[in-house]
Formats: structure tokens, C-alpha cells, sequence
């Protein structure tokens, strides 16, 4: 049976989330990675990782919906859909994950703290695997889940208001790179950009993708990511900074 690493406790955690929580037992599961899913019992009224991650992706959508909407009167729903989709996305909640140290009370099964992180022919280094867990993005939604079951919007809302704060004070609307691509190729009077999968790789929960970016007349670029869309957009990002310096 998967055993967890031996991990700092808990409440500490939640002293940093700024929440004294009810029922303990809604942030341990959502600190319970998939690997483990299976190996530990499960006593009535225990909620999976997974749910709980559905469930705090829909209240941070929420909360920053509702503060883009309160910060930014003069902004056109455009404006506010880009801003959105700059502040929810995996990018975020890992900067975010890694500022409380999120990584280091995630449980994770034994042999998962480096799996898909360490390079070929280095030495497993299990803090800075946890730092850069693939899956942190998911866990800290799953947290925010909690906050939100255990308390009610208003902690979810206040712990969101507090660690997102400096990205939301941005006063330029960020900019999609795929889309910043896009409009060069089409201003250039060039097919619009390609995306291409060169290698998936990686177990289920923390997989790897490999994309390929081109646009004619240019020199292709390759980045990784966890998911499609993290590689597609940091290889729009370097091939947008290669194109301009032409």
C-alpha cells in the first residue's frame, strides 16, 4: 500500500490561508493527491481531490469575475474576459501554490515527488519536486474548494483577495500570446500560426506535452508544458519574440 512522505502539518497551512476550518478534514483531502486517492480509507462525508478542484475552479472563477467587475467599471467585457483568463489560469494558481508553500503538504505516494520532474541523469530532488509538481495548480484549486465548503464564499473570497492582489492591480490588459501571434501573422499577410504535437509524455496525473509552433516563412519553435495550451502558449511567446527581432 502507497504510503505518504512524512509532511509538515496541516494547520499550518491553514493559518496561512487565514482560516480556522470546521471540519480539519475538507483540507486534508484537498492536500490528498490522486496517487493516494486509492490507498487510505475514506470515512463518511470525505470529499475527493478531484471534486474539490471542480468545485474551487468555479469559486476563483467567481471571485475574480466578480472583483474585475468592481476594480474595472470603465472595461467592455472583452477587457474583463482577457484580465479573467490572465488571473485563473495554471500560470496563477502555481505562483500562488508556491508563495503559501503549498507543495510541501500535498501527500503524495511514495515514488510520485519526482516523477515527470527530475531530468534524465540528475539526482531526485524531492523539495524541488514538490515545489514544481505539475499537479500544483490542481491542488490549490482544491483548496480553495475547501475554504469555500468549510466557510462559505467570504474566507475563499478574502484568502483569493489577498494572494491575487498584485496581478489584479495590473493596470495594462494582458495579452493572450497565441492571439498576439495571430494578429502579427495576419498584419504580415501570413497563414495564421500552427501547433503541432511533438511528444506526450508522463504519467495521467502530471503528463508533459511538447508543441511545435510555426508560422511561414519562419523558423519553428518547440516548448513544454502540462497541458496543450501551456506549451502552445509559451511557444507562441518565443516564436512572437523571435518574428520581431527580424
Amino acid at each position: 500500500m502507497a504510503t505518504p512522505p512524512t509532511k509538515p502539518d496541516s494547520a499550518a497551512l491553514a493559518e496561512k490561508l487565514g482560516h480556522k476550518f470546521k471540519e480539519p478534514r475538507l483540507l486534508e483531502d484537498a492536500l490528498t493527491h490522486p496517487s493516494l486517492a486509492g490507498s487510505r480509507p475514506r470515512k463518511r462525508g470525505a470529499m475527493p481531490y478531484e471534486r474539490l478542484e471542480f468545485l474551487g475552479d468555479r469559486v476563483l472563477g467567481l471571485a475574480i469575475a466578480e472583483w474585475l467587475f468592481e476594480t474595472f467599471p470603465q472595461a467592455d467585457e472583452g477587457e474583463m474576459a482577457k484580465r479573467h483568463a490572465a488571473l485563473v489560469n495554471r500560470e496563477a494558481l502555481r505562483a500562488v501554490a508556491q508563495e503559501i508553500g503549498l507543495g510541501q503538504y500535498v501527500r503524495l505516494a511514495r515514488g510520485e515527488d519526482v516523477s515527470g520532474i527530475v531530468p534524465p541523469g540528475t539526482k531526485p530532488d524531492a523539495g524541488a519536486a514538490r515545489k514544481n509538481l505539475a499537479t500544483l495548480p490542481d491542488a490549490m484549486e482544491a483548496v480553495i474548494g475547501a475554504l469555500y465548503l468549510d466557510g462559505g464564499f467570504d474566507p475563499a473570497r478574502a484568502f483569493i483577495h489577498k494572494y491575487w492582489q498584485r496581478d489584479i492591480a495590473v493596470t495594462e490588459t494582458p495579452a493572450d500570446p497565441k492571439t498576439t501571434l495571430q494578429e502579427w501573422a495576419q498584419g504580415q499577410g501570413l497563414p495564421l500560426p500552427v501547433y503541432r504535437v511533438i511528444e506526450h509524455s508522463g504519467p495521467a496525473h502530471a503528463p508533459k506535452f511538447l508543441i511545435e509552433a510555426s508560422v511561414k516563412g519562419h523558423p519553428p519553435v518547440q516548448c513544454q508544458g502540462d497541458s496543450k495550451r501551456e506549451a502552445q502558449k509559451a511557444a507562441a511567446a518565443q516564436l512572437l519574440e523571435q518574428v520581431r527581432k527580424k
